[in-house]
């Protein structure tokens, strides 16, 4: 029963987790909260699964600790809490305090002995208690009566488990220690016995004391050896590494009870800390209280589908998600579509699943011709997460989905830009403290994975069912977080209207050459065997190049280069591409070997990777557009990655020659020139960059002119290419360090350079430093529509942290201005198209280009509509926004 279960959480352990766990979250001001969300949501699962009557919760406190009186070399290499997750621990305690959950620690004592005596008293009184933690010295206390929960494992230790998990039981975990020792907390044990050997011997000799009683019984003579000249160090580490249980620390039923928490306080701490979902949980009732059963239900019969398609017309809005068999949606079938109009509530309508035994599914085409009439009008809004592979996936099914409005992960995305990842799963987590059903768990894995079509609609009804349920309630809490925080305008005017215009562009695809590559990788593999036969000579030896152990061996052992790190867990130098450029000059065979890498990558990425990529029913390759990755709100793609695609050089060619229109159309490049420079004269207003290019001069020739003065030595065309360097570096925030290392000149020199560059353009220089003070105060990073990217780094008191954190203030305002721009030149590109129902269509975006195909009988319509639109993408610019246009019966002749 709850009332005799009792709960003990190791603080410090848990709270390290999550810091771990949970990147990059923090307040709109810069303040940490990752590690405090982290926490809190673990709490929040025990509580609604486990459900214990009782709880508390133990830290380390600070000072010197009764064992350093034992062992002074104890937990000494430990390095200090990071200085972002010790300003959390407070606020954190804050908050348990407001839960009502009791908090303990000891002044000499620490965390874990505290838990052993609470431990063992409660289970004296009658409880079952679970310790959680990831520290497995606390395995020791495990018996019938107490366990250990590993939040990150989610898994329970009991006798058995630690048995074999551990491999001995939990009564010679401390025996273990003894010999092994624990390099976490400097526990000496004995040297050159390791886990797996103080483990063999406690199995043989049975304990420890057995062990020293008899040490002459020890069958290898090292070991018997190291045990009989180390009597010392392992009884210090027996000491440390036992718990002390018999600490003035009593335990309190009464006091441990779960309450009620102090609502006023916990609102008012969450608001502080930006947690929206648990404010708003507090809100509907108490923040911790069990969530409301879900109701799925699955459609089978024709009436109860137009019962369903009645409610969405009635409400207005749907959240709905689509199941396949592939998960490329230009490839996907539809299987099945999941609908939610309630939190908790949503139904799932099966219509692909073909197995023995299956049951009968409404028809498909009967289907669609019921649903139709609702999700192709665009007054019923449209909810979902990535709604764009929805959108597409339906399309080929031959409903046009309208009337798209909230799509989770965007609206994630533009909350949390730095989180990296936006999947449903993660947001269900951070947002609902719901476990979503894995996939795996619906299809399996491996060898045994199945599609889902071939999944018994029991087990996919309710992992479809929780997609759009998740959604729905997801999007309840962010779309009014999004206007709250102002960024409804950039989701509204940008983000959402180009979901369907990255749609038309993955569907559409770009045709290319086979053969074409199937040359290029040819060429490729000649080149690598003759940079492997020139490697071999220079290096006077043969070995495996693509071994970064035998490339470190023969570069710092045989050819005796400064070795100038470890690679991570190993004893290698690392052979790094960083460490690699410092090294080009000393050697001949380092450059060699930079290029054999660029060409292996090459070959393997693009050349042979390519054709594997083709829809064999079209000829083309249908690129995935990622509308939620980078921080700075550009675009990036996948399945190719047409992003790194070499652009520059006779390789770079070849690959953009295999990139061709169908026959009787041509390509169109329409690429804006310099835009990030533009962006730069718009945003910092300096009347000397302005001026440069009102009067359409070369940026990079008037800045060497202004710099190194135009009579400096040096030709034109060298001049002008280490201006670019300088013009470029400046807004990524480069140090005069970084700057000598590009232009390969001295420190010194490079600081003359940039004082230079600010002294010809100050308004430049001002604008830049007000962006990093911006940034400081007001917690983020902003672009000239509004995006925004937290900055927490610049809050830190790590100077790397802080350096990086200036180098984001300072480029994101304007990379991210320039995407916005591209992202706007795209939706007004898709909307003329539609609007003169033209042929041609948008295949590509790569950096600052658009790609379009179109039959020849359009050429001179398309030139002046693709200008017209991306030159006035920005009304009220400052500068004019330059695009260079060309065509070709390749992408590389388009260029």
């Amino acid at each position: 029963m709850p009332g005799k279960i009792l709960y003990l959480i190791d603080g410090n352990s848990l709270l390290y987790r999550s810091y771990y766990a949970v990147q990059r979250l923090s307040t709109a001001a810069g303040f940490p909260t990752n590690a405090i969300y982290g926490f809190l949501i673990t709490l929040r699962k025990i509580l609604d699964e486990a459900a214990p009557g009782h709880l508390g919760v133990v830290f380390d406190a600070p000072g010197e600790k009764i064992r350093r009186e034992v062992y002074q070399d104890y937990k000494a290499h430990r390095k200090p809490m990071p200085d972002d997750l010790a300003a959390q621990l407070p606020k954190l305690k804050e908050v348990l305090q407001a839960c009502r959950i009791p908090l303990l620690e000891s002044p000499r004592h620490e965390a874990d002995d505290v838990l052993g005596c609470l431990a063992l008293q409660a289970a004296a009184a009658g409880f079952e208690t679970v310790i959680v933690t990831t520290d497995k010295d606390l395995f020791q206390l495990v018996d019938s009566k107490i366990k250990v929960f590993n939040p990150a494992k989610e898994k329970f230790f009991d006798e058995k488990t630690v048995g074999k998990e551990f491999g001995v039981p939990p009564n010679r975990v401390v025996d273990v220690l003894s010999l092994w020792g624990d390099p976490s907390d400097n526990i000496p044990g004995v040297p050159g016995i390791g886990e797996k050997t103080a483990k063999a011997l406690i199995t043989e000799h049975g304990s420890l004391d057995a062990l020293l009683e008899h040490p002459e019984r020890i069958k290898n003579l090292r070991l018997r050896e190291a045990v009989k000249n180390n009597r010392d160090k392992i009884e210090i580490s027996r000491k440390l590494a036992t718990i002390e249980c018999a600490l003035d620390v009593p335990f309190d039923p009464v006091a441990f009870q779960v309450e009620e928490p102090d609502k006023p306080a916990l609102a008012r701490l969450y608001s502080e800390l930006e947690f929206t979902s648990l404010a708003a949980g507090i809100s509907a009732g108490a923040p911790l209280e069990k969530k409301k059963t879900r109701v799925y239900r699955t459609i089978l019969a024709v009436l109860d589908l137009r019962r369903l398609t009645g409610r969405i017309r009635e409400a207005g809005f749907v959240a709905l998600d689509t199941e396949t068999d592939h998960i490329s949606p230009t490839r996907a079938r539809l299987v099945g579509m999941s609908f939610s109009l309630e939190p908790s509530e949503a139904f799932y309508l099966p219509l692909r699943h073909d197995y023995l035994g299956a049951p009968a599914q409404i028809p498909l085409g009967q289907a669609l011709d019921i649903l139709r009439p609702v999700l192709e009008d665009p007054k019923i809004r449209k909810i979902g997460h990535n709604i764009k592979y929805d959108l597409i996936v339906l399309r080929r099914e031959g409903l046009d989905l309208q009337g798209l409005d909230d799509d989770t992960m965007i609206l994630s995305y533009l909350l949390e830009p730095n989180w990296g990842r936006h999947n449903l799963d993660r947001l269900a987590a951070a947002y609902l403290q719901e476990t979503a059903i894995p996939y795996q768990a619906v299809v399996g894995k491996g060898k045994n994975e199945i599609t889902m079509n071939r999944a018994p609609v029991e087990s996919a009804a309710p992992y479809a069912c929780q997609d759009a349920d998740f959604a729905l309630s997801i999007a309840r809490i962010l779309r009014p977080r999004l206007e709250q925080e102002g960024l409804d305008s950039v989701y509204r005017d940008l983000e959402r209207p180009l979901i369907r215009i990255l749609a038309d562009m993955e569907t559409a695809g770009v045709r290319v050459d086979e053969a074409a590559l199937r040359s290029v990788s040819a060429e490729l593999e000649a080149s690598l065997r003759l940079l492997e036969k020139q490697i071999y000579e220079h290096a006077g030896l043969e070995f495996n190049i693509n071994s970064p152990a035998q490339l470190s061996s023969v570069l710092f052992q045989k050819l005796l280069l400064p070795a100038p790190k470890k690679a991570r867990g190993s004893g290698a130098v690392s052979t790094a591409i960083d460490v690699l450029d410092g090294l080009r000059d000393l050697h001949p065979v380092v450059p060699l070997v930079i290029e054999y890498r660029q060409t292996a990558k090459l070959k393997s990425t693009y050349a042979d990777a390519l054709p594997a990529l083709i829809d064999p029913a079209d000829g083309r390759i249908h690129t995935s557009y990622n509308q939620a990755v980078t921080s700075t709100g550009r675009l990036s793609s996948s399945d190719p990655n047409l992003q790194n695609i070499p652009a520059r050089g006779p390789i770079g060619k070849r690959f953009r020659a295999a990139f061709i229109p169908e026959k009787g159309r041509l390509l169109l490049a329409a690429d804006y020139s310099q835009i990030e420079l533009r962006v730069l004269a718009h945003l910092s207003e300096d009347p000397a960059l302005i001026d440069i290019f009102r009067r359409d001069r070369d940026i990079h020739a008037e800045t060497a002119d202004r710099v190194f003065g135009r009579n400096a030595g040096g030709t034109d065309e060298e001049r002008r290419r280490r201006a670019k360097i300088i013009n470029f570096s400046l807004i990524y925030g480069a140090s005069a360090f970084s700057l000598a290392r590009e232009l390969e000149t001295s420190t010194r020199e490079a600081q003359e350079y940039i004082d230079k560059y600010y002294e010809r353009f100050p308004g430049v220089k001002a604008y830049l430093e007000g962006l990093v003070a911006s940034a400081a105060s007001r917690g983020y990073a902003e672009t000239l529509f509004g995006r925004r990217r937290p900055v927490p780094e610049l809050k830190q008191s790590d100077r790397t942290a802080r350096d990086a954190g200036r180098r984001i203030a300072l480029n994101m305002p304007i990379q991210g201005t320039a995407a916005d721009i591209m992202k706007k030149a795209m939706i007004a590109a898709g909307a003329e198209l539609g609007r003169r129902a033209l042929a041609a269509r948008m295949i590509l975006q790569v950096h600052d280009e658009l790609v379009f195909e179109a039959p020849e009988k359009e050429r001179s319509i398309l030139d002046g509509l693709v200008r017209n639109v991306m030159e006035s993408a920005c009304p009220g610019f400052r500068v004019p926004l330059k695009v260079s246009l060309g065509w070709g019966a390749s992408w590389a002749e388009a260029k």
